[in-house]
């Protein structure tokens, strides 16, 4: 018999994989904005597969996450809405007219596998997993879109990233 000691003891897991999957990566931001290495390591996988959109001097997370030393500029990422669907985790920030930046990670296991970062770019994704022929499929597949609310005037690139 299991006392109720033993019992409180043990972690709970969680009954909703996709708020363990925010607090991964809200605790990834947090350790980069403190530059702690050690969180950050054991956060990541070490075969990251990772992807970036945008010009190629605005590749400041890939900078954070090597430790670059080149670097004589700081950028800082804020997330301004953090959304989740399935294992995506899904941040989007930006800085006034400068930047807009959207990253997507992908969380297996507790731990970062995959990461998309796309920088001064509109990006819309959408469903598109085959449907069972029995079910009618929702025209309407979008499932996340930008929403840079500082650059609604300027002209951005669009980018649909399908999942």
């Amino acid at each position: 018999m299991v006392s109720e000691i033993e019992t409180a003891s043990k972690p709970m897991s969680d009954p909703n994989p996709e708020t363990g999957n925010k607090s991964i990566v809200d605790e990834l931001y947090t350790a980069l904005a403190e530059g702690d290495r050690n969180t950050i390591g054991k956060l990541l996988t070490d075969d990251l597969e990772w992807w970036f959109h945008g010009p190629p001097r605005c590749e400041h997370m890939m900078r954070m996450l090597t430790g670059d030393s080149n670097t004589t500029t700081k950028f800082r990422f804020v997330p301004r809405s953090i959304e989740v669907i399935g294992e995506c985790v899904i941040v989007e920030g930006w800085e006034g007219a400068e930047a807009y930046w959207v990253h997507v990670w992908i969380v297996k296991d507790g731990r970062i596998t995959e990461f998309r970062e796309y920088f001064n770019t509109w990006l819309t994704i959408e469903d598109v997993k085959p449907t069972s022929s029995c079910r009618v499929r929702n025209k309407n597949h979008t499932l996340w879109q930008s929403n840079p609310r500082d650059l609604f005037t300027r002209s951005l690139p669009t980018l649909l990233l399908a999942i």
